[in-house]
C-alpha cells in the first residue's frame, strides 16, 4: 500500500525501512533543513540512524511534497504532533500514532490532538517494546496496534505485520497510549535508580510500584488493567528502563550524575519524551485524584525541585500500606475493614 510516514528523527526512520521491506511504497517526510538534506543525498539517516540504507521503496520527501496515501504513520516528537497532523491537507482512512507521550501544556493525548485536527478519520496507536535499531537489525519484534474500528487494525497488521515485527491487535486505544506513554517517565527513574549506584533490588521496586501507579491512572481514566500487563505496558517498561539505547534511561543517569537537565538533553542530542511526560502525568494524576508518589518523585527531580537522593529517601520513609495494583474504592475499603474487624 502507499504510507505516508510523517518524521525523519531515528523511529520514522526505522518505521520507513521495515515498511518499504514489507513491500510498500513510502514516503518519509521531514523539515527541509541540513541534516534532511544529507539524507536525501545519502539515502541515509547519517545523522539518527547510521550505517542504514534507506531501501529504493523509501521516497525521502519534504513537507511540502506530502501526497494522499492510504496510511499515514506520525513519528514525530508529542510536541509537534499537532503541526504534523495540520499538514495533513486530505482525509486520510487510517492515522497509525508512532508517537509515544501527552501534549505538553495540554496534558492531551495524542489522538485527541490528531482527532482535533483530522475529523473523519480513523485515528490509533502503534506501541510496544520498539527500538529503532533493533528493528532495523531484523532483531524478532512485538508491537501491539490500538483502533476502535477493526478494520482500521488489519490495515495496520498488513502493512507492518512480517516475520520479523509481531503484531498483536486491541481496541483499548487509551490504555495503550497512555501506557506507552507513562513508562517513559519511569525509565528516567531506572536511570536514576542505577546512576545513584543502587542494585536490582531497587530498580525492581521502583518498577513495580511505579507500574501500579500507571494502571491505576489508567482505570481511572477509562482504561483496562490488562493493557498495561501487555507489550504496551510492562513489555516496554523493561525495555525503555533497563537498555542504554534508550533516550529516557541516559537522562536519568546523567540527572543522577548531576548534570543539569539542559545538559542531558544536549548530550543525548534527541527528545526524550519522558521529560515533558512526567509533568503531564501529575496534571492528570491530580484532574482523577489518583495518588503517584514514584511519579511525583521522579518529576521534581527532573525539575531541579528534589536531589535524587532526597527522593530515594521520601519514597522510603512513607507511611506503610497495603499493596494494592489498583486502588479500593471508598466503598469497598469500608466493606473489607468490617469485615476484618
Amino acid at each position: 500500500m502507499k504510507v505516508s510516514v510523517i518524521g525523519a528523527g531515528s523511529w520514522g526512520t526505522a518505521l520507513s525501512i521495515l515498511l518499504a521491506r514489507n513491500g510498500h511504497d513510502v514516503a518519509l517526510v521531514g523539515r527541509e533543513n541540513e541534516d534532511f538534506a544529507a539524507m536525501r543525498a545519502a539515502r541515509e539517516n547519517l545523522r539518527y540512524l547510521p550505517g542504514f540504507v534507506l531501501p529504493e521503496g523509501v521516497a525521502v520527501r519534504p513537507e511540502t511534497d506530502l501526497e494522499p496515501s492510504e496510511l499515514v504513520v506520525l513519528a514525530v516528537p508529542s510536541a509537534g504532533v499537532r503541526e504534523a497532523a495540520g499538514k495533513i491537507l486530505w482525509t486520510p482512512p487510517c492515522v497509525a500514532l508512532a508517537s509515544k507521550g501527552l501534549e505538553p501544556g495540554t496534558g492531551k493525548r495524542l489522538s485527541e490532538v490528531v482527532a482535533e485536527t483530522l475529523p473523519g478519520t480513523e485515528i490509533g496507536v502503534l506501541s510496544g517494546p520498539n527500538l529503532a535499531v533493533e528493528i532495523v537489525r531484523g532483531i524478532p519484534t512485538a508491537a501491539v496496534a490500538a483502533f476502535s474500528n477493526p478494520e482500521a487494525c488489519e490495515r495496520v497488521l498488513g502493512a507492518f505485520g512480517c516475520a520479523t515485527y509481531r503484531l498483536y491487535l486491541s481496541d483499548d486505544v487509551l490504555g495503550v497510549e497512555l501506557a506507552g506513554a507513562l513508562k517513559n517517565v519511569l525509565a528516567i527513574g531506572a536511570g536514576l535508580s542505577d546512576g545513584l549506584g543502587f542494585g536490582d533490588n531497587t530498580k525492581g521496586a521502583l518498577l513495580a510500584r511505579g507500574l501500579g501507579e500507571m494502571v491505576a491512572l489508567g482505570v481511572a481514566s477509562g482504561a483496562r488493567i490488562d493493557t498495561f500487563m501487555g507489550l504496551a505496558g510492562v513489555g516496554d517498561l523493561f525495555a525503555t528502563a533497563s537498555s542504554r539505547l534508550s533516550r529516557n534511561y541516559r537522562v536519568g543517569l546523567a540527572l543522577a550524575e548531576r548534570e543539569t537537565l539542559q545538559d542531558a538533553l544536549a548530550r543525548i542530542d534527541q527528545v526524550a519524551e519522558g521529560v515533558s511526560t512526567s509533568e503531564s502525568a501529575m496534571q492528570l494524576a491530580r484532574r482523577y485524584d489518583v495518588e503517584m508518589p514514584v511519579f511525583g518523585a521522579i518529576d521534581r527531580v527532573i525539575r531541579g525541585k528534589l536531589a535524587p537522593m532526597q527522593a530515594v529517601r521520601e519514597l522510603m520513609e512513607r507511611a506503610p500500606k497495603a499493596e494494592r495494583l489498583v486502588p479500593l474504592s471508598r466503598e469497598t475499603e469500608n466493606s473489607n475493614a468490617g469485615e476484618h474487624a
